[in-house]
């Protein structure tokens, strides 16, 4: 369900970020270092610094207003 978001974010943003998707069942060492419980979990990174993070699906505007505040 999130994956058609994230495409159209990327559209949005262009260069401006990198989009990731990683997938927790096949990369446990990962959801357990950022301590993931639910799917999906979203998180901007800046600098290698967690800037925001939280669970569930959200709506590409948001998304798009999120990632240029962390910017």
């Amino acid at each position: 369900m999130q994956d058609p978001i994230l495409k159209e974010l990327k559209t949005r943003i262009g260069e401006k970020a990198e989009i990731i998707k990683i997938d927790v069942d096949k990369n446990p060492k990962v959801a357990q270092r950022y301590q993931i419980r639910g799917v999906p979990t979203l998180i901007i990174f800046k600098n290698a610094q967690v800037k925001w993070r939280q669970s569930g699906v959200y709506a590409v505007r948001e998304l798009e207003r999120l990632t240029n505040e962390n910017l």
